[in-house]
């Protein structure tokens, strides 16, 4: 369940009314009818959103026990996002604060019995993601952490996104053009990317990071990693985020409150297309 915020003031100011009872009463429904896992979307760095207002949403999420919790920085990237506009920036917390709301949730759901997953995530014990991240099972895809390792998914829907393990292609993004291209017979597929084996590679870097906290090189992209990544490291271990070993990394448990930034070290079009850089595409990392 998207909840996102449980405050009044906050769910008008992002346009997305939906009083706790609401959720309440599809919870208790979900299980009702069968369902073994129920999971909320809680999000940090929203306007408006104040301590107080974070521990009270956290303290009533928790008090239905959802099976887990996803725990997600807001994004804000007003310039792609229209609905961004509409209130002011002044009304977002700063990046301190939105780094304590994050450390707030963390402290309330792991004093709460919820067991920290990896980057956003939150698992009782008896949950299967919690159980795969034992076992070293765990995965991640679009959607977030996952027990599946399907090379197959497919995103139904506005936006959505589609894997085949070595490509991907976005829907549009428009219910004006999803249904024309629908009702037509057309797969309402905006774009999409051919992955290089080079992209493969570098793909499983950062799933290793994301899902098992290290990873490990391989022969073949040393040179790569040498001159694209390894300075970034390089200042990501001065801040002891990571340790580099002779052949890979490994987070370090402050790290891993900043596994975004470690993966990106691994991200070769964000290095390489630095004539772009100036062009705001994606969102702070806090």
């Amino acid at each position: 369940f998207g909840v996102q915020d449980n405050d009044p003031e906050v769910q008008r100011v992002i346009n997305r009314i939906q009083p706790f009872e609401n959720v309440r009463q599809a919870t208790e429904m979900a299980r009702e009818i069968g369902y073994k896992s129920v999971n909320f979307d809680l999000i940090y760095g929203l306007p408006l959103q104040t301590m107080q207002r974070m521990e009270q949403t956290i303290k009533q999420s928790i008090s239905l026990k959802p099976d887990r919790i996803a725990f997600y920085s807001y994004a804000h990237v007003p310039w792609t996002s229209r609905g961004q506009r509409l209130f002011d920036e002044k009304d977002l917390p700063t990046a301190e604060e939105k780094m304590a709301l994050y450390q707030l949730g963390k402290q309330l759901f792991i004093e709460s019995g919820y067991n920290d997953i990896g980057m956003d995530h939150f698992a009782l014990n008896d949950d299967d993601l919690y159980i795969a991240m034992k076992e070293g099972r765990l995965h991640r895809n679009f959607m977030g952490y996952t027990t599946q390792h399907s090379a197959v998914i497919i995103g139904l829907g506005v936006s959505s996104i589609s894997s085949t393990g070595d490509a991907f292609a976005q829907n549009s993004k428009t219910i004006h053009d999803y249904y024309e291209l629908v009702n037509a017979g057309n797969l309402p597929v905006q774009k999409g990317y051919f992955l290089s084996d080079e992209d493969i590679r570098f793909g499983r870097y950062i799933l290793d990071i994301s899902c098992k906290g290290k990873t490990s090189y391989l022969a073949e992209d040393i040179d790569i990693i040498n001159e694209y990544c390894l300075p970034q490291l390089k200042k990501l271990e001065e801040d002891n985020l990571l340790v580099l070993k002779d052949n890979g990394l490994e987070l370090t448990p402050l790290g891993r409150n900043f596994v975004r930034n470690v993966c990106s070290a691994f991200d070769l079009y964000l290095h390489r297309n630095k004539a772009d850089k100036e062009k705001r595409i994606f969102s702070n990392a806090v």
